[in-house]
């Protein structure tokens, strides 16, 4: 396995700094550390069943038609594994697992509108089922009622957390539209992005279960270090496979990166790696966010082995996040959180 830098010739230590281990930790099915929380998901489910509720009655349809779609649900079951490794067995942490899935798929609603998506999880988007009003302002209800349920908690810690990432979140999105169709985007930038955008909801759901269990500082440090670490391996994967995926398998469209304008580590890497007639092309789709050279396009990311080193590069990632779970009680719990993180390279949907 190669283990030099794995971000192209501009090395980034933010993102890379040590070799990639993860091949050093049995991967088996991610299905095995969530069925150790089956029953706790189920709980979960009823509590979304009860607070999707709602007067008006295209509220609960719109928001019972994007959570019905399935999708991995990995922010709350971390937050439950993690809870489960800390030895916290509250019901505290169903309403919060249920928080952080309503935040999530408000984010998909927003996102959807903005990129103008036709296509999530194998089937049509809400805003392409019910329109972009009704996604947008079904979206702002389950912001709404996610921060209601987390007041429910009195928690004022619960509620800092919550409410920080929710900003983050917010502030990732807006600097991702600013970085749309800029083929200068490098890879602080791109890292920027992602941590905001998709890292700082795993971080937060890990952290959460580590104050409700009310854990030590160093503790509640290494959950919210896996967090961040294993939803920023789970971006760039993400990212490899826009590129590298099957469309029937993932459930969305090839290439909805590029068409978005969304300029991804496989791009960035494969810019600085080929030569001017490669940059030059792949500089033009980037900026007109056309598709038609699509082919081209992810023969030039194979060519210049830029898909290799992003899964490299989400290698060091989850390296990072079993480090940081090894810090944990050793339990079955903990076990689940080193797989989850092994077998995220393994991930092909």
């Amino acid at each position: 396995m190669h283990t030099g830098p794995a971000l192209g010739h501009s090395y980034n230590p933010g993102f890379c700094h040590q070799p990639a281990t993860i091949l050093a930790v049995q991967s088996p099915s991610t299905a095995a550390a969530l069925a150790l929380i089956a029953e706790d998901m189920q709980e979960v489910d009823k509590v979304i069943a009860t607070r999707l509720q709602s007067s008006v009655p295209l509220v609960g349809q719109v928001a019972r038609y994007i959570i019905s779609a399935g999708g991995k649900r990995l922010r709350p079951a971390l937050l439950l594994l993690v809870s489960g490794a800390l030895g916290y067995q509250g019901a505290q942490r169903f309403k919060l697992a249920a928080v952080v899935e309503f935040i999530h798929t408000a984010t998909l609603l927003h996102d959807d509108v903005v990129d103008e998506s036709t296509l999530r999880r194998g089937r049509a988007t809400a805003n392409e089922n019910f329109g972009n009003p009704a996604s947008v302002l079904v979206g702002d209800f389950l912001y709404s009622r996610a921060f209601q349920m987390m007041v429910d908690t009195g928690n004022m810690r619960v509620m800092q957390v919550l409410a920080d990432a929710t900003n983050v979140i917010a502030e990732g999105e807006v600097q991702q539209l600013m970085n749309t169709h800029d083929a200068s985007l490098d890879e602080a930038g791109y890292l920027e992005v992602i941590r905001s955008k998709t890292a700082k909801l795993f971080e937060a759901s890990a952290r959460l279960a580590a104050l409700l269990a009310g854990s030590h500082a160093d503790i509640e440090q290494a959950c919210a270090d896996y967090g961040q670490a294993l939803g920023t391996a789970f971006q760039v994967i993400d990212d490899v496979l826009d590129y590298d995926g099957d469309a029937g398998e993932m459930g969305k469209n090839l290439g909805d990166d590029l068409r978005e304008g969304k300029v991804t580590l496989p791009l960035i890497i494969a810019m600085q790696r080929g030569n001017p007639e490669q940059q030059q092309l792949l500089r033009r789709v980037i900026e007109t966010g056309s598709t038609d050279e699509l082919p081209n396009v992810v023969a030039i990311i194979r060519e210049t082995g830029a898909l290799d080193a992003t899964r490299q590069a989400a290698a060091t990632q989850a390296q990072l996040a079993i480090d940081a779970a090894r810090k944990l009680p050793a339990n079955s719990y903990a076990e689940g959180l080193l797989q989850l993180a092994a077998q995220l390279l393994e991930r092909r949907t």
